[in-house]
């Protein structure tokens, strides 16, 4: 986007017609769309994800790395923690694992599906890429420890069985994700801030947006996120109990919002790779993958602890070792600064296997 770009009309269309029918999908419908109109609600509903990342990326160029990412990662996990929240919200008798499924979906799509593409997309491009290694292995260093903390440790724990936290053990587990977080953020943007810079910074790839597109994005940008909220609100319903009746596994619906959610920044850091700007792709690709640990499971532990739900967040068997598999490759790939086709090759393999253990009953 140059700086003469303006502000193109889908990007306030899209979430301007969200909102209407998020509105009226909740206060006349109540949810209940007719098929004709879901089909329309679908797309507009990608389109209003597409307008809130554009109008954060926009002012991201504005306000410069790594901030840029940071706000990027952020745009998209309010959505993922409001869509949580509202099926949290809908069966406060039940116990929950959408909040597990999501988080780990995020993690696996961001870790094996965007940089597996990014990695592939570049290394066919350019052979080879370089990035700064020391800024991958600090993200990969809070999300692996937060990852084993809030979704594998939850199994072997004693005081509650299950593959869930007591309450006590379930606060300590938000807090230390906040503070980890706030530390990997102060790392990124104050103490070791060159660390996530490019390592040839090109400002003709991306000059700043103008004044008035930057003002004009920082008002359409939290409307953008308010219209993705309202309409993936009144659709989740419908489209989880459409999956569950299909016979599909339950966790295919935290599959299904991480997709939908991670989608816009996925084409952002591909489009990234594609620019020979690694080093971007990788802190938007981590960065998104930490806010939503980092934030969803904070969020949602302190609304079951409120609300005295218990909440899953133990994986299973075969999700863990997935887990353990993508940060043990991840860490191998990033750990050196140097990535080729190869390393996103193997990426995509283990980002298939995890769609076709999702999908399989």
């Amino acid at each position: 986007m140059s700086a003469n770009s303006g502000t193109p009309w889908w990007s306030w269309a899209a979430p301007t017609v969200a909102i209407v029918m998020g509105t009226a999908g909740t206060i006349v419908l109540h949810g209940q769309f007719p098929v004709a109109v879901f089909v329309v609600a679908v797309p507009v509903l990608f389109a209003a994800v597409f307008a809130a990342v554009h109008h954060a990326e926009t002012v991201a160029l504005r306000i410069g790395q790594p901030f840029g990412s940071i706000l990027l990662a952020l745009a998209v996990t309010v959505i993922e923690v409001s869509l949580i929240v509202s099926m949290l919200l809908s069966s406060p008798e039940a116990d929950s694992s959408i909040a597990r499924d999501t988080v780990f979906a995020a993690i696996m799509i961001v870790l094996n599906g965007i940089v597996g593409m990014c990695l592939l997309v570049g290394g066919l491009r350019f052979h080879e890429q370089s990035f700064q290694a020391g800024s991958a292995s600090a993200a990969l260093g809070v999300l692996g420890t937060l990852a084993v903390l809030g979704l594998v440790l939850p199994n072997y724990t004693t005081t509650v069985p299950g593959p869930v936290y007591a309450p006590a053990q379930l606060a300590f587990v938000a807090v230390v994700s906040l503070a980890l977080y706030g530390l990997f953020l102060y790392v990124q943007t104050v103490r070791h801030k060159d660390s996530f810079l490019e390592l040839d910074e090109d400002d003709e790839h991306h000059a700043p947006p103008d004044r008035r597109t930057f003002l004009i994005a920082l008002v359409l940008l939290p409307l953008s996120l308010l219209a993705v909220v309202l309409l993936a609100e009144v659709l989740a319903h419908p489209v989880g109990d459409a999956i569950v009746g299909s016979g599909f596994p339950e966790a295919l619906i935290g599959v299904l919002i991480a997709l939908i959610v991670l989608m816009p920044e996925g084409l952002a850091s591909l489009r990234a790779a594609r620019s020979n700007r690694l080093q971007t792709s990788i802190n938007l690709a981590l960065g998104s993958a930490l806010a939503s640990l980092c934030l969803t499971i904070p969020t949602v532990a302190i609304l079951s602890i409120a609300m005295g739900q218990t909440l899953i967040l133990g994986l299973e068997a075969e999700h863990m070792v997935l887990l353990l598999l993508s940060l043990f490759m991840a860490t191998l790939t990033l750990a050196t600064g140097r990535t080729t086709v190869l390393q996103g090759g193997i990426h995509l393999v283990i980002f298939f296997a995890f769609l076709t253990i999702s999908a399989i009953p």
